[in-house]
């Protein structure tokens, strides 16, 4: 497996994609309200980011249309922004990804739509923590299986289950770099994790079965038994004794406590 350590200089770009990956989530979820459409958000997070000097990193990725990932209730991830409007009660995931100076940024954050049943509002809640555990997991000489272990005992602890098929990444002048960083796992299980590497560690967790399908658009992913997930990504290196964290969720937590 070849994986890209990276060196100082590189780390100080990727925070900075990181961080206005972080501000573009902050100013799309101030849009999030009964009757916004998805395509509405996709616009101003495409203007924002080319406002900041950066381009979209998932447009055109693959093929992908646009500059958002959009899913909402039971769409896991991939879902593609469209004329659909938010109905109070609903959650959305975003996904969103950066691309400057040659290096991506990349995160994901699934806000609330109006008033949200106190289960869901659970879900969201242990799965941003189970994302947490993963980065106190993510040291220099901890295993790969360790972050899996930490995020899914959290998880499944609280009564819901994690997906197996979508997992956290490699990030740096690829969107997508080795290693894979599931979100299952055993302790002291995988590779021995360097310093100096930068994953990205993206829980996505669901209220009912762990199991996904896709739905005909080719790119979404949705639960099988269509109950609501969640999901939350952190970009971060690997240090010796506490994870750097790139990305911030304070931008949103400060809009959201408006």
């Amino acid at each position: 497996m070849n994986l890209k350590i990276k060196t100082e200089e590189e780390i100080e770009l990727l925070r900075q994609n990181n961080l206005l990956v972080s501000r573009t989530l902050a100013e799309v979820g101030a849009m999030v309200k009964p009757g916004v459409t998805t395509l509405e958000l996709d616009k101003r997070a495409e203007e924002f980011i080319r406002d900041n000097g950066a381009i979209p990193g998932f447009k055109g990725y693959h093929g992908f249309p646009n500059t958002l990932c959009t899913s909402i209730n039971g769409q896991v991830v991939h879902g593609i922004p469209s004329s659909i409007s938010l109905k109070d009660g609903d959650i959305i995931s975003l996904d969103c990804g950066v691309i400057k100076d040659g290096y991506y940024g990349d995160s994901a954050f699934t806000f609330e739509v109006g008033e949200v049943d106190e289960e869901i509002r659970t879900l969201l809640r242990v799965t941003r923590e189970s994302l947490w555990k993963g980065v106190n997991a993510a040291v220099s000489g901890n295993r790969l299986g360790d972050i899996g272990f930490a995020v899914q005992e959290h998880a499944e602890k609280h009564g819901f289950s994690v997906v197996r098929e979508m997992v956290g990444h490699g990030l740096g002048s690829d969107l997508h770099e080795a290693p894979e960083v599931p979100n299952y796992g055993r302790r002291g299980r995988g590779i021995k994790l360097p310093a100096n590497l930068v994953i990205c560690i993206e829980p996505m967790i669901n209220m009912g079965v762990k199991e996904i399908v896709q739905e005909n658009d080719g790119w979404t992913i949705r639960t099988r038994d269509n109950k609501p997930s969640a999901h939350f990504e952190f970009a971060l290196v690997i240090r010796k004794d506490k994870a750097d964290v790139l990305t911030t969720f304070d931008y949103i937590d400060k809009i959201l406590n408006k």
